[in-house]
């Protein structure tokens, strides 16, 4: 229903600001009904770090910031939702204007700089839900103004522990400043065994919460190796692939707004960020799974991710361009695709991720 709605709405929503747009558009989602989505082709189920996902298409991070409207997200259809970022103390972010579309290039710039209700407020409507079905999420950042940025990490693993299916640790975001200097060998070394353990003590007794890294797409090959094995060394569950670019292609055809700073999402960040993945999957050797995000807007981006290497992948800029109407073409091209292929979707992670690489 909502997705025969999004025709008509688009053109109001896009005579607005993007972010007063944005917080319209979670108004009018909470004021849904928390109902569940039919029931997906079987074809789609994937069963990857304990859970069986419904279908692959998940919601990254970022459009249901203050975990809100995780219920009325999943009724959409998405087979996962991720909320947050979510810090541990309250904070505004960056001032506006700080989300940018680039609507002939369908793409998102934002520098939002993690502005959070803060984990105390996402505890509680998370605790709200408790019980209900459904795999949900929570991306975790540190506070700006952090004096041991780590200890956030790990306050909010043992806040939400419990609360989710699975925690993605954000070092990738390039809107809080030296945020990305997490992903060095060193600091991340120490990141990933106090979140590891932080995790332990806090579901000592029950099922294990998923963690989750998520990297960004201009990263050297150098530093993908070091952070992969580190991932693996300290026992993570899974890497994210990709966070948004501070990159600027030459192919935008919007320069004005292009020459915003934040990070850059949607279709233009496919093509970077299904390379990345692709050289991500050869380097963990199936040890872990991992999540396609960047520029999946269609049932053939989404198949491209998975062929690159991706058993789940995650979509957000293009909602704003398609609506969510999206998400179910994407669930019927993808068991066309099987069909008319003859596969599934296990056998078909990473069968192009070679030949990707030898791109580059």
């Amino acid at each position: 229903m909502i997705g025969s709605l999004f025709p008509f709405a688009k053109p109001v929503l896009h005579a607005l600001d993007p972010e007063t747009a944005h917080q319209m558009t979670i108004r009018a989602l909470s004021l849904m009904p928390a109902t569940t989505a039919g029931k997906d082709d079987d074809r789609l189920a994937v069963d990857a770090m304990g859970r069986r996902f419904p279908n692959p298409v998940g919601l990254a991070a970022g459009f249901d910031k203050q975990c809100e409207v995780p219920d009325q997200l999943l009724a959409l259809g998405f087979g996962f939702v991720e909320l947050g970022g979510v810090v541990p103390r309250p904070q505004t972010g960056n001032p506006r204007p700080r989300l940018f579309r680039l609507a002939q290039d369908e793409a998102i710039i934002n520098r939002f700089g993690l502005n959070s209700d803060g984990l105390d407020a996402a505890r509680q409507r998370l605790a709200r839900r408790r019980g209900r079905p459904g795999i949900v999420g929570v991306n975790i950042g540190a506070n700006k103004d952090s004096t041991d940025r780590i200890a956030d990490y790990a306050q909010c693993i043992r806040g939400l522990s419990g609360l989710v299916d699975f925690l993605t640790i954000n070092v990738s975001s390039p809107n809080t400043p030296g945020l990305r200097d997490l992903q060095g060998e060193a600091f991340l070394d120490d990141l990933l065994a106090r979140c590891i353990d932080a995790r332990d003590a806090a579901d000592e007794g029950r099922r294990r919460t998923i963690v989750l890294l998520k990297i960004a797409p201009d990263i050297s090959l150098e530093t993908l190796d070091a952070i992969v094995a580190t991932a693996l060394k300290r026992g993570i569950d899974g890497l994210t692939v990709s966070n948004t670019t501070v990159a600027r292609p030459e192919t935008l055809k919007d320069r004005a707004l292009a020459g915003e700073t934040g990070g850059l999402s949607g279709k233009p960040l496919f093509a970077p960020s299904t390379r990345m993945l692709a050289e991500t999957f050869l380097r963990v050797e199936r040890k872990l799974p991992l999540i396609g995000v960047g520029g999946v807007d269609s049932a053939e981006a989404a198949w491209a991710k998975i062929r690159a290497g991706a058993s789940l992948v995650q979509l957000y800029s293009a909602m704003v361009y398609k609506g969510p109407g999206l998400i179910g073409d994407i669930k019927r091209g993808l068991v066309e695709k099987l069909a008319r292929e003859g596969t599934t979707l296990a056998a078909s992670v990473g069968r192009d991720a070679r030949a990707l690489a030898a791109e580059l």
